[in-house]
C-alpha cells in the first residue's frame, strides 16, 4: 500500500519521466562478471596412451613453474630441432622424488611413464639412442674395444643438409677417446662411430659450445648434451644433475631457438639401476605442450626415431618399427 504524497513539482515529473524512459529504451541488464558463460576452468582428454590435463584454480605451483616465452605469433611452433639429455642409472620413481625441477617441468610440457631403456650397463644405451641399434656391446669398454660402422643421428642429419653437435661437459678436445676427470666416454656416443670421425672432430664438442649454441640460436637440428659424471647423477645425487639442467633449461628458454618454437628439449636416463624393469623418466619440453602424459610403451629406439622425424632422414635400426614419440606427444614437425 502506498502513503498518499503531495504531488511533485513540475519540473521533477518531467526528470523522472525521462529517467524511466531511458531505463526501459537500454534493454535487460548484463550478466555479473562473476557469471559462468559456458566450459568450464579444467578439461581433460585421452587417445591412444596420450592424457593431456587443464590447470585447475587448485593446482599448486610446481618448481618448474617460471613461464617460458611463448613462440612470436609470425612465426609457426613447427619443431626442425631436438636436444636430448641424458642422466644416469634412475628409474621413473626416483627420478620424479629427487629431482624436482625436472619432474615439474615434466608435469608442465610432457612425460613418458612406460619408456624404457635397451639393457644395462650404460654404453649400448646410448648406442641405441645414437643408431638404432647396441650393436651387440655389452660393456663400457671405450672406442678402440667398440668401433661401431655407423652410421649415427649426427652422421645421418650432416649428409642430409642438416646440423648436429654433441656437447661433452669435461671434455677438453673434440671427439675425445679417452677418459679424464669426470668426463666418461662411455656417455658420448659419436666417438664410437668410426666412419664419422672426421664429423665427430668437427661437431662433438667441449660444453663451452653449448653456452655459445644457446645464445646465439644456433642450436643444432640433431643435438645431444652430456652432463659428467657427477651432474648425470652417476656419481652425485640426483639434486645435483636436477639443479645442473635447471639451469641449462633456464638458459635455453630464454634462448631464440626455444623461443622461436623449434626447439624441443627431451630429457632420459640411460638406464635404471636394476630396480625397476628398466622404465624411466622421460621428458618431452616444447612450448606447444601442456600437461601430456603419455602412458603407451616408448623406449630409446623411439628417441632415435625422433631424430630421423625431426631432421627429415630415414630411421636407422630398429628405429624404424618403433613407437614414434612425435606422434604419441603430439610434437608438431614440418
Amino acid at each position: 500500500m502506498r502513503r498518499l504524497r503531495r504531488a511533485p513539482a513540475l519540473g521533477a515529473v518531467l526528470a523522472s519521466t525521462a529517467l524511466v524512459l531511458g531505463a526501459c529504451s537500454s534493454g535487460p541488464a548484463a550478466p555479473p562478471a562473476s557469471a559462468s558463460t559456458g566450459g568450464s576452468a579444467s578439461s581433460s582428454s585421452s587417445t591412444s596412451g596420450v592424457t593431456s590435463t587443464g590447470t585447475s584454480a587448485t593446482t599448486p605451483p610446481t618448481s618448474a613453474s617460471a613461464t617460458a616465452s611463448p613462440p612470436s605469433a609470425s612465426t609457426p611452433a613447427v619443431v626442425d630441432k631436438v636436444l636430448v639429455v641424458v642422466v644416469e642409472n634412475h628409474s621413473l620413481a626416483q627420478m620424479q622424488a629427487a629431482m624436482p625441477y625436472t619432474y615439474g617441468l615434466a608435469r608442465r610440457y610432457g612425460y613418458a611413464t612406460h619408456y624404457t631403456a635397451t639393457r644395462h650397463p650404460s654404453l649400448p644405451n646410448y648406442l641405441a639412442i645414437a643408431s638404432g641399434s647396441t650393436h651387440g656391446v655389452a660393456d663400457d669398454a671405450g672406442p678402440s674395444a667398440h668401433p661401431v660402422p655407423g652410421p649415427s643421428v649426427f652422421g645421418a642429419a650432416l649428409a642430409k643438409g642438416r646440423t648436429a653437435a654433441v656437447y661433452a661437459e669435461g671434455m677438453t678436445s673434440p671427439c675425445q677417446h679417452a677418459n679424464a676427470g669426470d668426463y666418461a666416454v662411455k656417455h658420448n656416443p659419436w666417438p664410437y662411430f668410426t666412419a664419422e670421425a672426421a664429423q665427430c672432430a668437427g661437431h662433438d664438442l667441449p660444453l663451452s659450445a653449448f653456452d655459445t649454441a644457446v645464445r646465439a640460436g644456433a642450436l643444432p637440428d640433431a643435438g645431444l648434451l652430456v652432463p659428467d659424471l657427477c651432474h648425470d647423477a652417476h656419481n652425485c645425487p640426483l639434486a645435483t644433475a636436477d639443479s645442473w639442467f635447471a639451469a641449462r633449461m633456464r638458459s635455453i628458454e630464454a634462448g631464440p631457438d626455444w623461443r622461436s618454437g623449434r626447439l624441443s628439449v627431451v630429457l632420459t636416463a640411460d638406464e635404471d639401476d636394476h630396480s625397476a624393469g628398466n622404465v624411466v623418466l622421460t621428458v618431452v619440453a616444447h612450448p606447444s605442450l601442456h600437461h601430456v602424459v603419455v602412458t603407451s610403451p616408448l623406449t630409446h629406439y623411439s628417441l632415435t626415431r625422433l631424430y630421423a622425424e625431426v631432421t627429415g632422414t630415414t630411421p636407422l635400426g630398429n628405429a624404424a618399427s618403433a613407437p614414434s614419440m612425435a606422434k604419441a606427444f603430439g610434437l608438431p614437425l614440418r
